[in-house]
């Protein structure tokens, strides 16, 4: 007898007499499909969409900036006049600047009773300072008002992504209209260097920070020190990045393939089961007398058996791997 190359097809085709279609292998089937698509959307959407991840390491981000931050003040002084609002910068090392006024702005508020200071500056990545107040003033006022609303301290790049919540402005929005206006007050902030990456490789370099603040009325041996408004920083050694991902397209395909495949076939043994459970109800009714209620059906019942026995021995194993659904389709044929 010649081989058969066939004999190696693990992927063998069922005769269509032996599927019988049912009512509930309908509905299951339909169910099924539904929920493939759901799984394949849901996988769908995982994919399109951009996850960011985030980790920890300690190092110094932005190299090739000089060992400088550059820094966004937005502050509003509703009643200090403008011409003695200024800017002073200090660190350790040995920067003391007082009066900045490079990339600054002075709005008038108030009909120019108070005054809005809006200033571009860059610090040292040392521990340092920078203070509003009238240091800078040709001629100290007696009884400064330091009451203020902070609108915006931010380090850095300005990152403006929906998937990070982060501490890129703390200060902004802080009222002080209602503190002491003879009072100093000290802003102690921790600066977190931050990494954002995106999809295509970009980085971009900005900083968060933490902030803890206190309030008073400092007096030395000469009488009440003139208040101002202190912004106290050090730098974290811990660098935050968030890195932009999207899922590999080969996962997406393995995935979407796996969902669907369990979904084709979890469902068999219940088909198989509920086949088994209809198949008394498709044997032809017994006569009374124990003899055959048809006897053309019966011969030709007989006439099937016998062909399908001189069936082959391949024949034969596929129905051994789909015994229940045969079995009923053998019995109602």
């Amino acid at each position: 007898m010649p081989f058969d190359f066939r004999r190696f097809d693990i992927y063998r085709k069922v005769p269509k007499d032996l599927t019988q279609p049912t009512y509930t292998g309908a509905i299951i089937s339909i169910c099924c499909c539904l929920f493939i698509l759901f799984l394949f959307l849901s996988e769908l959407t995982g994919f399109i969409t951009t996850e960011v991840v985030n980790e920890l390491y300690v190092d110094d981000p932005d190299k090739d900036s000089g060992g400088k931050i550059d820094v966004s003040l937005n502050i509003s002084l509703p009643n200090l006049h403008c011409e003695l609002v200024g800017l002073d910068i200090q660190d350790e090392m040995g920067r003391h600047e007082v009066g900045h006024i490079d990339n600054s702005m002075k709005i008038p508020l108030n009909n120019g009773v108070g005054c809005r200071f809006e200033g571009q500056f860059s610090i040292n990545k040392v521990p340092g300072n920078f203070h509003v107040s009238t240091h800078s003033a040709t001629a100290q006022p007696q009884n400064p008002d330091m009451t203020h609303i902070i609108h915006k301290l931010s380090f850095g790049d300005t990152l403006q992504v929906q998937n990070v919540h982060g501490a890129f402005n703390a200060l902004g929005g802080a009222d002080r209209l209602n503190s002491n206006p003879l009072a100093s007050h000290d802003y102690i902030l921790k600066i977190v260097p931050t990494v954002y990456e995106d999809k295509n490789g970009k980085q971009r370099y900005s900083y968060q920070y933490t902030v803890a603040n206190k309030e008073y009325v400092a007096y030395s041996h000469t009488g009440r020190i003139i208040p101002a408004i202190w912004f106290r920083y050090d730098l974290s050694p811990i660098t935050v990045k968030y890195t932009e991902r999207r899922q590999p397209l080969y996962r997406f395909i393995t995935t979407a393939w796996h969902s669907a495949g369990r979904l084709y076939i979890v469902p068999t043994p219940v088909l198989d089961l509920g086949v088994l459970m209809e198949a008394p109800a498709c044997l032809p009714p017994a006569a009374s007398n124990g003899t055959q209620a048809n006897q053309p059906d019966s011969a030709l019942q007989a006439s099937t058996w016998g062909a399908r026995e001189s069936q082959d021995l391949d024949l034969f194993s596929v129905v051994l791997a789909h015994l229940p659904s045969a079995a009923h389709t053998l019995i109602c044929s």
